[in-house]
């Protein structure tokens, strides 16, 4: 199989407290030459404002706020202007709960949130209850939408890909490209981890890897040079590591260097920002990623990423998707002719809509369609469209053998059977 570097899937406590929207104009401020209503409509964006994960919720801030200015600046929604509402979860469940019933108590017709999905899954619960839309830019687990499905729930709605998605894909090259390999997932126990490794570890042994270790690791640790020692004791070349924090990802890939180990590591898009490259420096070089297609080279994009850059802000991760999501409550409630729930999920499950991200249709259990997942590599300080060349196997360094022959690669299947048969070793599946 020829890997690309993009892969297409059709199916598959207490109160928290208003953040003032600092750093870019308010979304209640009409822009220049436009006049606007008395604020009729309130939406909400939530997520992690505060803590380690603030740069994520900050980028779904910034895209749900310039959405809601360009809205009022072309007269609102259904002549109605719309006032931003923004919240704190702090990327904890019972966090999210506590703002989500808070957000029903206002009576918000939309929330663009939350970021993960520990903390979106219980709050979604709250607001099926009191039929408030919700559409996530992130929460990937695919939990979210299935379980809502299963329970009749049918105000929930993604904008962004599903980790089953990003599982499978890494899964499959896993066995196409390392078959003849010692492979190890780690998950950090979270519900994102957890889900992305186990859905990785199931399509591994589908294809006929029995062995691969999975193991769970503490997350936001300090020193994980033991795992680390570990992983080069069992002999562990590749490493597929699905935790929710970047900088684990980082701190394991730095420490393994330090120790002369050079194992290939892929992960996810936790770690897609810059403070992977300030914890490992150097070591990071060649890491993969997966992660959605790059929207702010779409087309589609291009003027919105250009008012980004004049409010000196670099629109990556999540910032588009969350800008797409009050796009599509926007252009369903026209078409719609209603603010009305029913009217709106009616408009999302049937419609196609004009997003900064493309043409954004929703299946019938809230999820975009279809799946795409792409390939990034880090380089040179910044993660990048990863080539065909960056998809090779390298051989992968341990301290204690590096005198020890490297076996030869096989180009196919057939060539690895062949080896295996006249030699009775395994070599290196190209």
């Amino acid at each position: 199989m020829r890997w690309s570097a993009t892969c297409l899937f059709q199916e598959l406590a207490g109160a928290s407290l208003m953040i003032a929207l600092l750093a870019a104009p308010s979304a209640t401020r009409a822009e220049p030459g436009h006049e606007q209503a008395a604020v009729q409509i309130e939406i909400a964006v939530v997520g992690p404002m505060s803590g380690q994960n603030a740069p994520f919720g900050e980028q779904m801030r910034r895209g749900a706020d310039l959405a809601v200015r360009d809205l009022n600046a072309k007269g609102g929604v259904l002549g109605q202007s719309i006032n931003l509402v923004v919240q704190d979860d702090k990327a904890d469940a019972t966090v999210a709960i506590s703002v989500a019933e808070t957000l029903a108590r206002r009576g918000v017709g939309l929330v663009v949130g939350h970021l993960n999905s520990g903390a979106s899954i219980p709050a979604s619960a709250v607001y099926a209850k009191h039929g408030i839309l919700q559409i996530t830019p992130y929460s990937p687990n695919p939990a979210l939408t299935e379980d809502a499905f299963r329970k009749g729930w049918r105000t929930i709605f993604r904008t962004y890909t599903r980790d089953d998605a990003h599982a499978i894909t890494v899964a499959r090259y896993l066995a196409d490209v390392f078959k003849a390999e010692r492979i190890a997932i780690l998950h950090d126990g979270t519900a994102f981890g957890q889900s992305v490794g186990r859905e990785a570890l199931k399509n591994l042994r589908l294809a006929g890897l029995q062995h691969t270790l999975f193991l769970a690791y503490a997350p936001q640790q300090r020193d994980y040079s033991d795992l680390v020692s570990h992983l080069r004791s069992r002999g562990i070349s590749v490493i597929y590591i699905t935790g929710w924090y970047g900088s684990d990802v980082a701190l394991m890939i730095r420490q393994a260097h330090e120790m002369g180990y050079r194992p290939r590591v892929i992960s996810t898009d936790a770690i897609t920002t810059p403070r992977f490259w300030d914890i490992t420096g150097r070591a990071g070089e060649g890491t993969l990623l997966t992660f959605v297609p790059d929207q702010r080279k779409n087309p589609a994009a291009r003027t919105i990423v250009q008012r980004f850059h004049r409010e000196n802000f670099e629109p990556w991760g999540y910032t588009l998707y969350a800008y797409a999501a009050v796009q599509a409550w926007a252009q369903a409630a026209e078409s719609a002719r209603s603010l009305k729930t029913d009217a709106l999920v009616r408009a999302l499950r049937t419609a196609s809509f004009d997003t900064v991200v493309g043409k954004l249709r929703f299946d019938e259990k809230g999820d975009v369609a279809p799946q795409v997942v792409a390939w990034y590599v880090w380089h040179n300080g910044r993660y990048v469209p990863a080539t065909d060349k960056d998809l090779l196997p390298h051989p992968t360094r341990f301290p204690e053998q590096q005198s020890s022959r490297v076996p030869p690669l096989c180009r196919d299947v057939g060539g690895y059977e062949a080896y295996m048969r006249r030699t009775g070793e395994a070599c290196r599946l190209y």
